[in-house]
């Protein structure tokens, strides 16, 4: 089939892919080439799609029979026969896109792969194409929602189409409103008010699962996290769908704040999605700020985090060390509290030298608390510490 525009073949993972060339639509430097070429294809989320591939393959392993994966915004489609070829127990790919170019595409790259009893491809607006599928025995055991900016306009289609505990992905690439550059974008698009601090990536993560938790609420289901990451433009969720009001009533009650004061960079976590009226600092009494409401909970769990890692460890990937150091820290710091700590926000706010990240760690773990790195930044720490015990942690570090 020929394309009356430029392609090239490209390899990724284990499959061959056909894809528009890029390099034909970017004039300028600083242009976003996917955005104007005919089909969406993002070279720069490899990675996104390698973990993709780990933690489909990691939820298949156990699961008892064949999994149906869909995937409602394809693109050329390189995710969906990637899932194809690439994890063992799947059974069956819906793929769908809007664009009637994009559908050839997948169809195309489908026969390319040979897995053409496996995967199919689909032409309607997402959500139509999800709500086909909204019946009991219909239903997806993984669906994964990666769009050109936020994920929520699908959020109901897809948590109705997914599986008493099926696994829904999402990408959120709007990380400006998210990280509370666009407050009142966030507040509209997420249902959450977000800050600009130092762990505004961690907010913004807050922020996505809590919007899948109050829309998944909304038709009696629960919300459990599996894993949670936010790197380079985006953030993304990997978490397990369970049924029943139980459950949604489970979710919502790990929902609430964070209270940040910017004076001494003390903050806490308030439980509840009714807010109190005014928040006085403990520590120097000035008025904190809030973000929220969120997802207060786990980002992510251990056990899967940990066989995630072992998926990774079996497979030869072009980005495997990135993504074996990221799903490791991800793993070292899950079951750890609400935000953490840069050394840098601390050094800057005390006019003190920088000392190794390590040695923070250790002089606060000789204080009896807990503390990690973080996979959110590289000078950050996550731990139970108050604010005064980190900064003492520094001055002996130096």
């Amino acid at each position: 089939m020929e394309f009356d525009f430029p392609t090239e073949i490209v390899v990724e993972g284990d499959v061959r892919v056909l894809v528009p060339k890029l390099e034909a639509y970017k004039t300028k430097a600083w242009e976003y080439a996917p955005s104007k070429a005919p089909v969406f294809y993002n070279p720069a989320m490899e990675m996104n799609r390698d973990i993709a591939v780990l933690a489909l393959q990691a939820y298949g392993r156990k699961v008892p029979h064949g999994l149906v994966v869909s995937e409602p915004l394809a693109g050329c489609g390189v995710r969906g026969v990637r899932f194809a070829v690439e994890v063992d127990n799947v059974e069956k790919v819906a793929m769908n896109d809007i664009n009637p170019l994009a559908v050839r595409m997948i169809e195309y790259n489908i026969r390319l792969n040979g897995v053409e009893g496996k995967a199919s491809a689909e032409n309607k607006d997402a959500n139509l194409f999800l709500s086909q599928y909204a019946a009991p025995r219909v239903r997806f055991d993984y669906i994964d929602v990666d769009p050109f900016g936020s994920p929520v306009p699908y959020l109901d289609s897809a948590v109705r189409a997914l599986r008493n505990g099926g696994l829904i992905a999402l990408t959120a690439t709007d990380m400006a409103p998210l990280c509370g550059v666009h407050p009142n974008a966030s507040l509209r698009k997420y249902g959450g008010k977000p800050l600009r601090t130092e762990y505004c990536h961690e907010i913004a993560v807050r922020l996505l699962i809590g919007s899948l938790v109050l829309a998944a609420a909304k038709h009696e289901m629960g919300v459990k996290p599996a894993l949670a990451y936010a790197v380079n433009h985006y953030c993304r969720l990997y978490a397990f769908i369970r049924h029943g009001a139980r459950r949604a009533d489970e979710s919502i009650r790990r929902m609430g704040y964070i209270l940040h004061c910017f004076n001494c960079l003390h903050r806490e976590t308030h439980i509840g999605m009714v807010p109190r009226l005014e928040w006085k600092c403990p520590n120097c009494g000035s008025v904190m700020e809030a973000a929220g409401p969120l997802w207060l909970g786990e980002l992510s769990d251990e056990g899967f985090c940990e066989s995630t890692v072992r998926e990774a460890e079996s497979r030869e990937l072009k980005e495997s060390k990135r993504i074996m150091r990221l799903l490791s820290l991800i793993k070292g710091e899950s079951g750890g509290p609400a935000t953490y700590y840069t050394i840098d926000k601390i050094c800057d706010k005390h006019n003190l030298r920088i000392p190794p990240l390590k040695s923070v760690i250790t002089k606060i773990r000789e204080k009896g608390f807990k503390a990690a790195p973080t996979h959110f930044n590289s000078r950050g720490i996550r731990t139970d510490a108050p604010s005064r015990v980190v900064k003492e942690a520094v001055e002996e570090s130096l």
